[in-house]
């Protein structure tokens, strides 16, 4: 999968942009607040239509002007493919592929990025919903129907939220939503749990390279699961569990129980690294895992997803910068963004196409 050429029209600051994306290996140089982060962003929006730094694409509309559009093509599998997405301040939006009009789900199958910034270098110390968050998003580029499958989770769960806070003891009513939230949570809770062994088994490889004698574990965290691996399994736990909370929920009037409250744990050498680790020793693990999520992509779709580096450079000490940028596959079409080329050795950037942006736009 390559990313031919990219144009960004009143996307943030990036008011008319284009890009050609004529080498395997892009670096985008600017000062902060130039409109570095919002390339990379748009690209990851293309593949998922969602940001990594906001939930209101509104704030994506450059202020000025009311529509934003981004256009890519793409060619996949040898096949030369147009990306179209627009949207305006009245929240109407606009999908198409090869200039027909499509559904989100099929939008989405269409590129696969996987984003690495210096926010994610903090997700061992940000909230379990961060953790969670990066999970969901790995897992939806392998499997798009899956983003589904939490929407209408969520969508119960508000319903019954909403109920709950109404104070109404309608207990008859409230096992139908348990029923529902129970039969769409036990498949979220069993993919994630799937999905994250898998990517454990790669990442516990890769950073025993970086840390040379330490050994990383990956635990899902679900306050009513031992080791129920079936769906069927996690299923009747998960129901049991609504049950024996039913009253402290009616109480308290919100959802107690579910796929919305898990974590992701992280164990160096049995110690958990959210407690003991040190940042180099967190920033390990994150470096482990963001490589693995390029390889399970590779491996489950037979197709190179474009690896998105944004300034995470300048936050790596020289082993891990040496160590990520000699993992990157010759076949991967990489963007990376930094303030300026001092960190990269003259042998990586022989065959780097060089971009400077100014403003959010591309200067000579």
């Amino acid at each position: 999968m390559r990313l031919v050429d990219l144009k960004l029209t009143d996307y943030r600051n990036c008011k008319n942009l284009t890009l050609d994306f004529e080498s395997n290996k892009i670096l985008i140089i600017g000062k902060n607040a130039q409109g570095k982060t919002n390339i990379l962003e748009s690209i990851y929006f293309l593949s998922c239509l969602k940001s990594p730094r906001t939930s209101n694409n509104i704030e994506l509309i450059n202020f000025d002007t009311n529509t934003l559009e981004i256009k890519a093509n793409i060619t996949k599998s040898n096949t030369d493919i147009e990306l179209s997405y627009s949207y305006n301040r009245e929240k109407s939006r606009e999908l198409k592929v090869n200039g027909v009009k499509t559904t989100p789900k099929n939008f989405k199958s269409v590129l696969r990025t996987v984003l690495f910034s210096t926010s994610d270098l903090l997700l061992l110390r940000g909230n379990p919903s961060d953790r969670r968050d990066w999970l969901d998003r790995a897992i939806s580029q392998v499997y798009p129907a899956y983003d589904e499958r939490l929407s209408k989770y969520d969508k119960i769960r508000i319903q019954k939220n909403n109920f709950l806070k109404e104070g109404l003891i309608n207990e008859t009513l409230l096992d139908v939503y348990n029923e529902q939230l129970t039969i769409t949570g036990s498949n979220i809770i069993y993919l994630r749990k799937k999905f994250l062994k898998e990517i454990e088994k790669i990442a516990k490889e890769k950073h025993l390279i970086i840390s040379e004698t330490e050994e990383l574990k990956i635990e899902y965290s679900c306050s009513f699961l031992n080791d129920e691996t079936e769906v069927d399994e996690i299923a009747d736990a998960f129901k049991q569990s609504l049950e024996e909370r039913k009253t402290e929920e009616l109480r308290r009037g919100q959802s107690c129980v579910g796929p919305h409250r898990d974590d992701i744990t992280f164990f160096i050498n049995s110690n958990e690294a959210t407690k003991y680790a040190s940042q180099g020793q967190q920033r390990t693990i994150v470096l482990a895992l963001k490589l693995s999520e390029l390889d399970i992509i590779t491996d489950k779709t037979g197709d190179e997803p474009i690896l998105l580096l944004d300034d995470v450079l300048a936050e790596l000490d020289d082993l891990r910068q040496n160590y990520l940028l000699k993992s990157i596959n010759d076949k991967t079409q990489t963007v990376i963004t930094s303030v300026d080329t001092i960190l990269f050795e003259e042998e990586f950037l022989k065959d780097v196409k060089i971009y400077k942006i100014e403003n959010g736009t591309i200067v000579e």
